[in-house]
């Protein structure tokens, strides 16, 4: 097992790598830019060490200031969490050169999966159906006028790296396909540092589902069953929920293998995340494969009872999957909210600040995920997600029951939050009834009976 381990990270996913290390016995280093001084994970990892100044190009972007930090710390592995650098396969190539673990899957593996259009291939070889779209990256705007010429309209554009929602663009005719195609460059290489894209037939108002994969250096790949991504806003996951209201038996075993079969065909260890689009008639189509562990793999994580952090940490250590693991077996009902810092009444305005106060939601079933406290200020340089508040049933009913409760006990002052907007989505009937798909929240906003409450302290000061 490991002595130390760096994590290349920040926020609330560096939070829950130190803490899955400290149950392991494991030292850890925290990197933190200026603007992040008085983070939560900097306080409680065991060292810490200023990688540079707020922008994350000049901090958690930056290879070199990483790889100087570790060999200062002298540490034997890397976690990259999310985000940042999780699905840099050059950077899993350095860490590699300087004989230090990166703790995911290999550079390989994440090259063949990490980049959209290549999993694509991917998947066309391994026989797991795929949205139709264009053969490769499209390279300029008369190309992309080709390709939407035969495959039709509707149709995403969307960036080959990276993702949370970033680098996509719906188009609906020739006008949208030339703004949509531009615009999605500009934005993929402002956050990925890749302008290229590719284009796919856009399945209208689908489910989001995605299954997760867990696969050690022995030859064993399983799935921990799936969760349902469909609550969207701008592409951008809300709130996720496992296992899917969606999914029979049936057609969760036909996803699962599929999954299962992808990810051995590329050679694919660690932990990942395959994502599909499932429509109105059950049809399913691969869509991406996330190499790295998942902002909601909290909640897959209480349905089957295990440590998907520690797990990645046993594998890249050369142990054999954990038992529990090996053979899964769900137990439970788990939603997740995106908390963020963010004024729902203003269009989701961001709202950086001071937090006044701050008090968290317990109690039976109740998770928290967050690196926010009374005093902390939530810097403007960095994803708007303050938290991720887990509630846990032994049913889909009693898990949203739950979740009201937490949500209305949650008090955050100072800052804006998007409790209020959770609140409405727990009170909507349609969704608890499990009748939503991508175009949900859209429905549900523009509304008439769309109603923000406040929650308590959540919009007061």
């Amino acid at each position: 097992m490991f002595e130390k381990i760096l994590i290349a990270n920040r926020g609330e996913i560096a939070l829950r790598v130190i803490r899955a290390c400290k149950e392991l016995g494991i030292r850890t280093l925290a990197v933190y830019s200026e603007a992040d001084i008085d983070s939560l994970h900097v306080q409680l990892a065991d060292e810490s060490i200023c990688i540079g100044s707020a922008p994350s190009s000049d901090s958690y972007l930056r290879i070199d200031r990483i790889m100087s930090a570790a060999e200062v710390g002298d540490v034997d592995a890397i976690h990259p969490g999310y985000g940042f650098l999780a699905e840099n396969a050059h950077f899993a190539e350095v860490c590699e050169s300087c004989k230090i673990k990166f703790i995911g899957p290999s550079p390989a593996a994440m090259r063949a999966m990490g980049d959209k259009n290549s999993a694509r291939a991917a998947a066309r070889k391994a026989g797991v159906p795929v949205t139709p779209g264009s053969d490769g990256i499209v390279e300029s705007e008369a190309e992309a006028i080709k390709v939407a010429k035969k495959i039709g309209y509707p149709l995403m554009i969307k960036a080959v790296s990276g993702g949370g929602g970033r680098g996509m663009r719906a188009a609906h005719n020739e006008a949208s396909l030339i703004q949509g195609f531009h615009g999605a460059r500009v934005e993929a290489e402002k956050a990925f540092g890749n302008a290229e894209v590719y284009i796919e037939k856009l399945i209208i108002n689908p489910h989001h589902i995605e299954f997760q994969i867990v696969a050690d250096s022995y030859g064993h790949t399983v799935h921990l069953g799936e969760r349902d991504c469909s609550i969207q806003r701008r592409n951008q996951k809300v709130i996720e929920e496992c296992p899917s209201p969606l999914l029979n038996p049936a057609l969760r075993k036909r996803m699962g293998n599929a999954a299962i079969k992808l990810a051995q065909s590329v050679g694919y260890t660690n932990a990942g995340t395959m994502e599909f689009l499932v429509d109105q008639k059950g049809g399913y189509y691969f869509i991406e494969m996330n190499t790295r562990i998942q902002v909601e793999h909290t909640i897959t994580e209480e349905v089957y009872g295990c440590d998907l952090v520690k797990e990645q940490i046993h594998i890249a250590a050369g142990d054999k999957l954990s038992p529990h693991i090996a053979r899964p077996l769900a137990r439970s009902h788990a939603i997740q909210c995106r908390i963020n810092a963010e004024d729902p009444a203003r269009n989701f305005q961001p709202s950086a600040g001071r937090i006044n106060f701050y008090y968290a939601p317990g109690g039976r079933g109740v998770r928290i995920d967050s690196h926010a406290y009374t005093g902390y200020t939530v810097p403007p340089y960095y994803d708007s997600m303050i938290a991720k508040l887990i509630a846990v049933g032994a049913t889909r009913e009693s898990a949203i029951a739950r979740m009201r409760r937490a949500l209305g006990e949650y008090l955050i002052t100072g800052i804006k939050t998007t409790i209020p907007f959770h609140n409405a989505i727990m009170r909507n009937a349609d969704f608890r009834n499990g009748h939503y798909d991508t175009g949900f929240v859209d429905r549900m906003m523009n509304s008439e009976a769309f109603e923000l409450r406040p929650s308590n302290g959540s919009l007061k000061d």
